[in-house]
């Protein structure tokens, strides 16, 4: 994961508070409320996570090595990582 569990939590009463001032919600708890955006969160970075280390393992698996940074590997690795977040109905 990119992010630590702080900067997660730190989002997540983030969203919470914007639910709230926006008026989308009433939250019955709002600790349940909090738990469940993170859970969110921290579920669709899990999803990311697993979509780059499978667009990597695509691109070295290529008979041609292409180096990473490169103009080639960068359009690859896009592609690869969408084609993977669309797999998971991203």
């Amino acid at each position: 994961m990119r992010i630590s569990e702080e900067r997660v939590t730190h989002i997540s009463h983030l969203v919470s508070e914007g639910i709230w001032k926006d008026d989308l919600v009433d939250f019955t708890s709002d600790e349940r409320a909090l738990k469940e955006i993170k859970r969110i969160i921290m579920g669709y970075l899990l999803v990311e996570d697993k979509a780059d280390e499978a667009a990597r393992m695509k691109i070295t698996s290529l008979s041609k090595k292409i180096p990473e940074g490169s103009p080639e590997w960068d359009t690859l690795y896009r592609k690869y990582f969408e084609e993977e977040l669309k797999k998971k109905n991203f």
